[in-house]
C-alpha cells in the first residue's frame, strides 16, 4: 500500500508564499508522474504541475511563472513552491503519484489533501 503525506499548507496573505511537500512511502517498484491538483468550493479538481520522473515539468496557465514543482527522487518527495499568491489560488491541494508496483503494474495514488487558503 502506497501513502502520501502532505504538508505545507495554510493561511497567507496575497502576494505571499508557500512551500507543500509531499513524501510517498510504500512498496513500489517505481515512481513515473509526480504531480499537484488542486479543488476549490464549487469547482471540479484541476491540474496544478506535472514532473517526470526525467524532471519535465508542465503547469496550468493560471499559475506559470509564479509556481515551481520539484522532485527529490532519493527521498520519493514532490514540492509546489508557490510564489505571489492570490485569492484565487484558495484550494485543497492535493498531491499526485503515478507509480508502477510491485507486480509491474501501473497505479495511482492521491494524497489527503492539504489546504491553502490565501486572504488578507
Amino acid at each position: 500500500q502506497v501513502q502520501l503525506v502532505e504538508s505545507g499548507g495554510g493561511l497567507v496573505q496575497p502576494g505571499g508564499s508557500l512551500r507543500l511537500s509531499c513524501a510517498a512511502s510504500g512498496s513500489m517498484f517505481s515512481i513515473n508522474d509526480m504531480g499537484w491538483y488542486r479543488q476549490a468550493p464549487g469547482k471540479e479538481r484541476e491540474l496544478v504541475a506535472i514532473i517526470t520522473r526525467g524532471g519535465n515539468t508542465n503547469a496550468a496557465d493560471s499559475v506559470k511563472g509564479r509556481f515551481t514543482i520539484s522532485r527529490d527522487n532519493a527521498k520519493n518527495t514532490v514540492y509546489l513552491q508557490m510564489n505571489s499568491l492570490k485569492p484565487e489560488d484558495t484550494a485543497i491541494y492535493y498531491c499526485n503519484l503515478k507509480y508502477i508496483n510491485t507486480r509491474h503494474y501501473s497505479e495511482i495514488a492521491w494524497g489527503q489533501g492539504t489546504l491553502v487558503t490565501v486572504s488578507s
